[in-house]
């Protein structure tokens, strides 16, 4: 691979190796962009070139049942391979991955790659009728999924118009016919443009779009973010919180990793606080992925001081906006420093983060190097530092468009910039806010209000334990913001509560920006990536 570096903005030199293994930051040098040969292919760049390295033998998996080497991931791999071209799979066709998370995850990955197709990542856990629109919109020629959700795949066959053959992963005998296949498979010569994976927008207002990601974008994140940014190494160990088929997830506790010959362990389960400690002490991480609400989870557990998290180097956190509230709770719990980030499935992974060494609680840092943000009007033109605008971002891991929607890729990429629904505000030193998605955020008469801000207030009410703020249209159509809140444990539920937290906001906030309602729910609505569904909260009545 090869990098530019630049000084003070100027080109100055450029060069070449296997591969990119020293951080981004150098001095006064940072890499802006990673170069990649024409032929490439995602398995030799994390996979095939740690064992041509003579890493082969080191450990790559960590799992309940035991570890895997790199060589024996890239056996698992060719077998699978081997599985899916047995299936009639050709290159570039899709295989639709609904796995938990594992060797065999992992394995099929790669092996999907290997072969030259492309991987469609899908929560396991859908519905039927959800199950049965992938079918429709992905045309996978075969899905590989867990035997313990087979039942509700085969049911999503039903009047689909498109039928994969579905391959049932776990179920019996299929270990002893995996096992049986060969354990070599060629790796196809895929172009750095081919689509390697396709992942899909959160879904949080409407359906789930393909978003068509290459072989580059990931190399190029991986080397700009992952070695760069987070500087991790080959004695690291991650452990994420959200499941692999979900982007960020796949990076940081599987590419990142892998591409400089350290350790994923993983776990199928539900991840839940009581579980997260559990493989904290088990697998001791280095790296914690994390997500928003997780972070309350477990700084609001009751046993959270008996935990040893001194194995936790560094933490991580995107997904959904980090109130600077629970930011600080992390602080006051452990010595690790915490990371918001930004990343979008369109440029793939994180390129706005907070710094090891430069953490300010409430912001999401600054644009990873090889990342270029702007803020701008519905126009394009920018707007004044500190002002709200719609986030545009350019770099080299931006996708292809979205699979079968071509006005809104139009809409949304726009020569080398994505143009984001997500609104910020970056101050003169480059610090970006998030303030919220474009269609989430709110204007109460005739001012912008940011949810995040809202949520974030009321959040430091110690009654609250989780909040999403939405709009909702008064009888005359104007838009007040409502408030749903998962009280803290214990707490009792009446209108003296929900009056004590709109005064709560009222006397913080400037006073348009106080809930008009605020309404006691037991949870709230998750899209398929876990993200809240703010469209599903603004349809309740």
């Amino acid at each position: 691979m090869g990098t530019e570096r630049r000084w003070s903005g100027g080109l100055i030199d450029q060069y070449s190796s296997s591969r990119v293994s020293s951080r981004t930051t150098c001095g006064t040098f940072f890499i802006l962009r990673t170069t990649v040969p024409d032929e490439l292919n995602l398995f030799q760049y994390f996979l095939g070139q740690r064992i041509d390295e003579g890493r082969g033998d080191r450990r790559a998996l960590l799992t309940d049942e035991g570890a895997l080497t790199y060589r024996e991931v890239a056996a698992l791999s060719a077998r699978y391979a081997n599985l899916l071209h047995d299936a009639g799979v050709r290159p570039e066709e899709r295989v639709m991955i609904a796995l938990p998370d594992g060797a065999d995850y992992v394995g099929a990955l790669f092996g999907i790659v290997r072969l030259g197709a492309v991987v469609v990542m899908v929560n396991p856990h859908l519905k039927t009728d959800q199950i049965r629109s992938f079918y429709d919109y992905t045309r996978a020629r075969v899905a590989l999924v867990g035997v313990e959700v087979l039942p509700e795949f085969t049911a999503g066959l039903e009047n689909a118009h498109h039928r994969p053959q579905l391959i049932g992963i776990g179920s019996e005998g299929h270990g002893e016919r995996l096992a049986a296949l060969p354990d070599e498979y060629p790796v196809f010569p895929s172009h750095k443009d081919d689509a390697a994976i396709w992942l899909f927008s959160g879904g949080t207002t409407g359906q789930a779009k393909a978003v068509v990601q290459s072989h580059a974008s990931f190399v190029n994140t991986t080397e700009l973010y992952g070695q760069g940014l987070l500087e991790m190494g080959p004695d690291d160990v991650t452990l994420s919180v959200p499941k692999l088929f979900f982007g960020y997830a796949t990076g940081s506790n599987l590419f990142f990793p892998f591409s400089v010959g350290a350790t994923s362990a993983l776990f199928p389960e539900r991840c839940t606080p009581e579980t997260l400690f559990a493989k904290i002490a088990s697998f001791r991480p280095t790296i914690l992925v994390n997500v928003p609400t997780m972070v309350n989870h477990l700084v609001s557990h009751p046993d959270v001081h008996e935990q040893d998290l001194s194995c936790i180097r560094l933490a991580t956190s995107a997904g959904e906006a980090l109130p600077a509230e629970l930011h600080r709770r992390w602080n006051d719990l452990c010595r690790a420093p915490l990371l918001d980030g930004l990343g979008t499935a369109e440029m793939w992974h994180i390129f706005v983060s907070n710094r090891p060494d430069d953490v300010r609680p409430g912001t999401l840092g600054k644009a990873v190097p090889g990342f270029d943000l702007k803020a701008c009007h519905e126009d394009g033109s920018e707007v004044a530092p500190n002002e709200i605008g719609y986030l545009w971002v350019r770099g080299d891991s931006l996708a292809k468009g979205y699979w079968q929607r071509e006005e809104k890729t139009r809409q949304a990429f726009r020569g080398e910039w994505y143009v984001s629904g997500d609104m910020i505000s970056i101050d003169a030193d480059g610090y970006v806010t998030y303030c919220g998605r474009g269609d989430d955020m709110l204007k109460v008469g005739g001012k912008w209000l940011s949810p995040a801000e809202l949520e974030d207030c009321l959040l430091e009410h110690d009654a609250v334990d989780a909040v999403a703020v939405v709009g909702v249209a008064t009888e005359h159509g104007l838009i007040k913001p409502r408030a749903f809140v998962i009280a803290a444990h214990g707490i009792v539920l009446d209108d003296a509560l929900a009056a004590e937290l709109q005064e709560w906001a009222r006397h913080r906030l400037e006073p348009y920006k106080y809930p008009r309602d605020v309404i006691f729910v037991d949870d709230l609505p998750r899209t398929h990536l876990g993200k809240v569904d703010r469209g599903a909260l603004a349809r309740r009545t």
